[in-house]
């Protein structure tokens, strides 16, 4: 790719991926399409039993029947993390056919699919649309993957199918609960994952939908997070996933000093400057520090005598526990992370699941991350410029997806919750490897050794003023990193680029290059 172009952010793109061409990006809120959204085929009942039954035999029969061909793009959730057996068995049923050339689009990946990499390697699968974590991630910015990988947030993500940018053949949802006409939830059964809510638009657009479950009820599985009138072919086999990895994870308060001191330091901010107050609404994620900034905000309305009108998550018992109380009045649900969480949703009317399309579309009318009073997030850069990366490393490696994080810098006040360094490499650096996210959307970085506000906002600045914070500009926590670290050396990448970066509305916001001597 030689014919790259300058995007807004100042950004080398390319004007064209795995053949398609791609607008670079324009800005926040520049890029607005002259389109319709794209639709699936008309079905017809005349073609589906009478009897509301569509059980097949097996997963295999059920491709078969959706016309699996060479070429065709396959989507999966990712609703049971790294216990996920059905995205494998997909393509392993798809080599045993001897399919070619497939694309596999999945809402996240985790190291359980690294036995998906021989099928990279002779050609089952071509390229993955989607997060690239663990091996995945290393094999493909090694520049072993025969495509161009395309990084969107979840958000991002539905827009594309949406917008028509990924039309899907076939989705294969696995489902931890289903009855015959396939009705879906994920409430209940040996592999409970609590919601679908990544499934919801792949069942929506798909032309084929395949529901696989290993607990197959009567008529009607209720509640239908997943309409069985959406559905082509029901598949019970002995099991989805591993019930262990499924809740496996980081669920855990931090216990490092370092790490409770920057959540300490957020929610003192957040109280002092009114970010956090009654009625607000908040959204928490389950990583160690995001954890424990919860359990912080917790104490703080309680000690106020607030109330949070809502919480959305990625959602623990540590957000369950402030519904319980009273402290926060609604969860509103895309992902479940423990058994508390799932045991919440089954008994408490005010937890409730939540499509990704309500609240992260930046296509649509409006969306709820722009309502939330608070987010905070992780990094793994941050730039003096405030721009955010979430993908690669600094020795430039992918080893994660974007996820939620791009589609939560729209909050009004977004926290990025961070350590100064990470194994003696500064996270406050010059230039981020990789753009996944503009400086102008990132508030505010919360180290353990200062707060830095971005000087656009102004107001934070005012209301931190008296505060009694350790207030520093961004330049100095970088100083500090790198008085303790010294300077890291660039990362040393080749002219391929393997993967680009989305931005939420579709725009290509930058590129991801092959790194050199890594497989």
């Amino acid at each position: 790719m030689n014919n790259l172009k300058i995007n807004a952010a100042g950004r080398p793109v390319p004007p064209e991926v795995n053949g398609e061409p791609v607008v670079p990006y324009m800005g926040v809120g520049k890029y607005k399409p002259v389109a319709s959204k794209c639709s699936p085929v008309i079905p017809s009942c005349a073609d589906f039993p009478a009897d509301g039954n569509k059980c097949v035999a097996s997963l295999k029969e059920a491709l078969v029947k959706a016309g699996l061909r060479d070429g065709m793009t396959i989507s999966t959730h990712h609703h049971l993390r790294d216990g996920d057996l059905v995205a494998n068995n997909v393509f392993d049923i798809a080599h045993e056919l001897g399919i070619k050339g497939l694309r596999w689009f999945p809402s996240a990946s985790f190291p359980c699919h690294d036995h998906l990499i021989p099928y990279l390697e002779d050609g089952t699968i071509a390229g993955i649309e989607g997060s690239m974590n663990g091996p995945l991630g290393k094999f493909t910015s090694a520049g072993k993957m025969e495509r161009t990988a395309v990084l969107r947030s979840h958000g991002g993500r539905v827009q594309a199918i949406q917008d028509g940018e990924v039309k899907i053949d076939i989705a294969v949802m696995a489902a931890p609960c289903a009855d015959p006409f396939g009705n879906a939830n994920g409430l209940g059964g040996p592999s409970a994952t609590g919601v679908l809510s990544y499934a919801d638009i792949d069942v929506r657009y798909a032309d084929k939908v395949i529901v696989v479950t290993d607990n197959l009820v009567p008529f009607p599985c209720l509640p239908m997070q997943i309409e069985g009138n959406f559905v082509d072919a029901v598949v019970l086999v002995g099991k989805i996933g591993f019930p262990e990895k499924i809740m496996g994870g980081t669920t855990q308060v931090t216990r490092s000093p370092d790490r409770l001191i920057i959540a300490e330091l957020t929610a003192r901010f957040c109280e002092a400057t009114g970010i956090v107050h009654d009625g607000c609404i908040i959204q928490a994620g389950a990583g160690g520090i995001s954890l424990a900034i919860a359990t912080f905000l917790h104490q703080t309305a309680q000690k106020n005598g607030w109330k949070i009108q809502a919480g959305f998550g990625g959602t623990t018992r540590y957000m369950v526990d402030m519904l319980k109380d009273g402290t926060m009045k609604y969860i509103l649900d895309a992902q479940v992370f423990d058994m508390e969480a799932i045991r919440s949703l089954n008994e408490n009317p005010g937890h409730t699941a939540f499509t990704l399309n309500n609240i992260y579309n930046y296509h649509s009318k409006g969306n709820f991350a722009t309502m939330i009073d608070m987010v905070s997030l992780g990094a793994t850069e941050i730039d003096v410029h405030f721009n955010g990366n979430v993908v690669t490393h600094s020795d430039g490696i992918l080893l994660h997806g974007i996820g939620g994080w791009q589609n939560c810098l729209f909050a009004k006040n977004t926290i990025i919750a961070v350590p100064l360094f990470r194994d003696r490499i500064p996270v406050i650096v010059d230039e981020v490897t990789t753009l996944c996210g503009p400086g102008e959307l990132i508030d505010v970085v919360v180290t353990e050794r200062g707060i830095a506000i971005n000087p656009l906002r102004t107001d934070l600045i005012a209301k931190a003023a008296d505060t009694g914070l350790p207030l520093k500009s961004i330049l100095e926590l970088k100083e500090m990193a790198e008085a303790i670290c010294g300077k890291p050396e660039k990362p040393r990448f080749t002219d391929k680029v393997v993967g680009v970066v989305k931005w939420v509305d579709g725009t290509v916001l930058d590129v991801i290059r092959q790194v050199e001597g890594i497989w």
